[in-house]
């Protein structure tokens, strides 16, 4: 490979990013918002929430906090009883990961 084009491609990295997220179905071109459980216990949902969340930028810039531990300090939970998430992406520039707990 010429030292030029290693150059060029090295000066076109920065642009490849992109803001995917994690979704069951995959992700739309255009947009994505999918809800989905990850974890349900046996008995009835518990009455606390609590939430919490990751978000990405142009696949340059990445910040956040979407762990289940988070979410259960947040709501105050110490019983957890089902766990969702919620995917959410726009044209591949945005792109946000939330958890949400349920539980005691």
């Amino acid at each position: 490979m010429s030292k030029s084009l290693a150059l060029a491609a090295l000066a076109l990295l920065p642009l490849s990013g992109c803001a995917i997220v994690s979704s069951p179905v995959g992700n739309g071109l255009l947009f994505t918002q999918v809800k989905a459980p990850v974890l349900a216990n046996e008995g009835p949902r518990g009455t606390k929430t609590g939430t919490s969340k990751a978000m990405n930028a142009l696949g340059l810039i990445a910040m956040g906090d979407a762990s289940i531990e988070t979410a259960a300090k947040q709501g105050g939970i110490t019983k957890i009883t089902h766990v969702d998430h919620d995917s959410f992406s726009v044209l591949f520039l945005f792109s946000s990961y939330t958890i949400t707990v349920y539980g005691e």
